[in-house]
């Protein structure tokens, strides 16, 4: 992909002579791309697990030679990976250990009250990331409001560092109660532990994640411990080894929230890099919606591994404070891993190209959340993969070219496919390789869009006023199919698509958020302590940015989570323009109430839980896509034969290239539009034409957007 112009986005952080690069690890490929003198250009490479570094090299060469340029050429990288995520969800962690306060040793394993599953008599909940061998306590304690009840002796916690250092972890975690009120004990235990053991990875709560309830703050130390030693060598092997390459520059990394933080900083908090490639995915659509003027969006990003849905509203991805790992029942909230870190709020399922297909106990087609990787792939990758993936069946129905997959690097085996297809699941179900073929398609597709049905219900939102914007390797060519089943009727696929996240990292600004947990009701509103609070955490949050770019300017975002007293989670409320009194907390906290919920409490106090700062640069300013005129048929160049779902039945297809479809050209379905990196399937009904920012839209006859489309060629 290259000759995206310039002109398309600009930021107030200025364009670098150098180029950007940025480069997104997935489960299954690693994304590169490269933003150089006005031009993109990027590249699809299988991941290497062995060794995560080599395929970001490779993809770095392979965009260098498009550009014509060295390594040298590159002036910032910015990385988002999920390595930090899968080393949680597979246990390949460090050997770490929590200490916490007597009596708390085994809050990681008790949980809380809920049941994520009401009515499972065998119910099985996730096991804790460290056994309970690993949790030491020591006597000390704080109360609720922050006054030392017990305090901690040092002689206690040089006994304990010795045990800990016999045992030779690699790791430790420290999270004592109510220590994000005073912070002094926690700093005590690192003292005395790196006295005692150099070198000893340390994290602490009051650090790692400052907020109340303690069951969501040990799991997010302890996951922070567990995974901090791996991702320091890793990051520190990435930066030795692209200096050696040439690409000797400043490395940053996209964190959860959907910006950019420094490499020393995601090394010692690289809890707040999970979901870090997802993140980049919503910027990315958010940089879209902008570009066109939309409030609603459902942001659909489908790669090798997983889909990530996501609802950007106002342009503006949705947040939350706390992020699921490893769920063990699908959709149920509960039945993961909370980490609770600032995150971009989205739904991820095992639904990606690489998902592999089988027939369960009761005869039914059951896709994912089993992948197969990049090693060995889909069968038709021909690396020994044997089991039918969803890629498998992608080819076998027309969607997939064998020869031009992954823009002609890779050419793909439709015989070894069928292979797969036929041994494990047509012939157990007596059915047709075809057939099969479209009950895998038709299952993943299902799973993707209850997923997003339940996502947009648990957000009180109705997807039918929405637009979609599809995004990663293999989002467009289900798209279309999603948009039927959820009654969406406009689609929207941008240019470098396929590389999508990795284009949101280059968009994303500094950004970082610093929160504290500090108990306060509206009837006993302290407004100086409010203003010393809000100021210790401005500071911190803008501190924290200018470590990654000193001199832009900065825009700070402050929110409090309020809830009548009573209840049991909080709404945000931006109170960034608010003057720090009881009346105007209340009545900004009863207005978003009364949009969420219809109505207000009548004589319930309001109560105050956490405090959060947001700084970050100024965001990208995209250049708003232009009105269509008249609106030109264009014939196609080829046909070859689809599977049409909707139908289920083969069609002919018009074949386009992308770059055939100028702005203004419309391409009636059913066709395919195929590009390097992807393929884009225009199902019957619809038509899809090239806007001004190259976005191409796709719409269904009679639709709203189809008569938008009319009213704009009249306005023309």
């Amino acid at each position: 992909m290259s000759g995206v112009a310039s002109s398309q986005t600009t930021s107030s952080r200025g364009t670098s002579p150098q180029g950007n690069l940025g480069a997104d690890i997935g489960g299954t490929f690693t994304d590169v791309v490269l933003e150089i003198r006005g031009e993109t250009f990027s590249a699809k490479v299988l991941t290497t697990y062995d060794a995560p570094e080599r395929a970001i090299i490779e993809g770095m060469h392979r965009v260098c030679a498009k550009a014509g340029v060295t390594p040298a050429a590159i002036g910032r990288i910015i990385h988002g990976t999920t390595l930090a995520t899968n080393a949680l969800i597979e246990r390949r962690g460090a050997k770490t250990a929590l200490i916490t306060t007597e009596g708390f040793r085994d809050v990681i394993e008790m949980r809380t009250e809920s049941r994520f599953e009401q009515y499972d008599l065998n119910l099985t909940l996730p096991q804790p990331l460290l056994p309970r061998n690993r949790r030491y306590t020591l006597r000390e304690r704080l109360s609720a409001n922050g006054a030392t009840l017990i305090p901690l002796l040092r002689e206690d916690v040089e006994r304990l560092a010795g045990e800990i250092a016999e045992a030779s972890y690699e790791s430790v975690a420290v999270g004592l109660i109510h220590s994000y009120l005073d912070p002094t004990h926690e700093r005590l235990v690192r003292e005395v532990l790196l006295e005692r053991i150099p070198g000893l990875a340390v994290s602490i709560s009051s650090e790692v994640s400052p907020q109340m309830r303690e069951y969501e703050r040990f799991n997010t130390v302890v996951a922070n411990a567990y995974v901090k030693p791996m991702m320091k060598r890793y990051l520190a092997s990435l930066a030795a080894k692209l200096a050696d390459e040439g690409a000797d520059c400043p490395i940053f990394l996209m964190h959860s929230g959907g910006g950019i933080m420094s490499l020393e900083g995601a090394a010692e908090f690289p809890v707040r890099l999970v979901e870090s490639g997802p993140a980049g995915g919503a910027i990315y659509a958010a940089d879209v919606a902008a570009r066109f003027g939309l409030d609603r969006v459902l942001s659909f990003d489908m790669g090798g591994t997983t889909a990530k849905i996501c609802l950007i509203k106002n342009q503006t991805p949705k947040t939350s404070r706390v992020f699921e790992v490893a769920r063990s029942y699908r959709f149920k909230k509960g039945s993961g891993m909370p980490i609770s870190i600032p995150v971009i709020d989205m739904v991820e399922i095992g639904a990606g190209g690489g998902s592999l297909a089988q027939v369960d106990s009761m005869r039914q087609i059951r896709v994912g959340p089993e992948s197969a990787g990049s090693e060995p792939g889909p069968a038709c990758y021909g690396r020994g993969g044997a089991r039918p993936a969803v890629t498998d069946a992608d080819v076998m129905l027309g969607k997939i070219d064998p020869a031009s997959f992954a823009g002609g690097s890779m050419v793909l085996d439709i015989a070894a496919s069928r292979r797969a297809v036929l041994a494990h699941v047509a012939d157990p179900l007596g059915m047709s390789d075809e057939t099969a073929a479209f009950g895998i398609v038709e299952v993943v597709d299902e799973n993707m869009a209850n997923a997003a049905r339940v996502h947009a219900v648990e957000n009180g939102e109705d997807l039918a006023g929405y637009t979609m914007i599809a995004f990663g390797g293999a989002a467009p060519l289900h798209a279309g199919r999603l948009c039927e089943k959820l009654g969406i009727q406009r689609l929207l696929v941008p240019q470098g698509a396929g590389v999508g996240s990795a284009i949101g990292f280059l968009r994303a600004p500094f950004s970082f958020e610093a929160t504290r947990s500090l108990y306060m009701r509206l009837a006993a509103f302290d407004a100086d302590t409010v203003r010393d609070l809000l100021s210790e955490l401005e500071n911190e949050a803008t501190t924290f940015v200018r470590s990654c770019d000193a001199q832009a300017p900065l825009s700070v975002e402050t929110k409090v989570y309020m809830r009548y007293v009573g209840q049991g989670w909080e709404i945000p409320i931006d109170v960034s323009h608010a003057v720090p009194t009881i009346d105007a907390y209340r009545d900004l906290f009863e207005a978003e109430y009364a949009k969420l919920f219809s109505r207000t409490v009548q004589g319930l106090d309001i109560e105050i839980t956490v405090w959060a700062v947001n700084a970050s640069t100024a965001k990208a300013v995209p250049v708003r896509a232009e009105a269509l005129g008249v609106l030109v048929p264009l014939a196609a160049i080829s046909q070859r034969e689809v599977f049409d779902p909707a139908l289920g039945a083969r069609l002919m297809a018009g074949l386009f290239q992308r770059s055939q479809i100028a702005v203004g050209r419309v391409a009636e379905g059913p066709c395919v539009i195929v590009e390097d990196e992807t393929t884009i399937i225009v199902p019957t009904g619809c038509s899809a034409t090239c806007r001004s920012d190259g976005c191409i839209e796709i719409f269904k006859h009679g639709s709203e957007p189809a008569k938008a489309r009319l009213a704009e060629m009249v306005e023309a």
